[in-house]
């Protein structure tokens, strides 16, 4: 069959773009001075929220942190292991899960009028906004590395702090953090191993 005649979703990117977004691409803990526009941000979030979520439900919201005073008041927040990568990285993401997302569901799911009293229970609530909005921080560090970006991703912070300082209205929690922009080799660990299929997965 032609590839002319296959359906553009059909088709798998090629060595190249695989190997930037996965084999290829490294945490960073080093940067450099290159700042990220604004607009890439934009697109970067544009991308994002097209990765799926249960019910669309969506619950990730994302502060880019990026100005000087910003970055002030996170710094302090963070373990003193994440500091420093922190102030020298040019943009981070604290990415946190709504808490009420069950609000927006007659319009993000509208062809489920009722889908709101479906996450009447705070537990199941909360399970549900952790879980799709770590899935949605994954979304974002895949779409980042396909803009050319690179990310690190952090869980070492003040919980309690990070949401007095970036979410005082009190319904949203931290999930993770990940530093973006363009990444340096300075302090690149080696690659660490991964698990084999048969070590993690298996077919049944």
């Amino acid at each position: 069959m032609a590839f002319d005649s296959v359906p553009a979703r059909d088709l798998p990117l090629n060595d190249a773009a695989l190997a930037q977004v996965f084999t290829e691409a490294r945490t960073r803990n080093g940067w450099t001075d290159r700042p990220v526009p604004t607009e890439l941000l934009h697109k970067l979030y544009d991308l994002t929220k097209f990765g799926p979520t249960a019910v669309n439900n969506t619950p990730a919201r994302f502060v880019f942190v990026t100005s000087p005073e910003a970055k002030e008041k996170l710094i302090p927040l963070m373990s003193e292991g994440n500091q420093a990568k922190t102030a020298q990285a040019p943009v981070t993401v604290i990415i946190g899960y709504d808490m009420n997302f069950h609000d927006h569901l007659a319009h993000l799911f509208p062809h489920a009028p009722g889908a709101r009293d479906w996450f009447g229970d705070e537990a199941a609530r909360r399970e549900s906004a952790f879980r799709n909005s770590s899935l949605q921080g994954g979304y974002l560090i895949a779409a980042a590395r396909a803009l050319g970006l690179d990310i690190g991703p952090m869980s070492g912070f003040d919980p309690a702090g990070i949401k007095a300082a970036f979410f005082p209205e009190g319904d949203i929690e931290p999930n993770f953090i990940v530093n973006l922009g363009y990444g340096s080799d300075e302090n690149l660990f080696p690659r660490s191993p991964r698990l084999t299929f048969d070590e993690a997965a298996r077919i049944v």
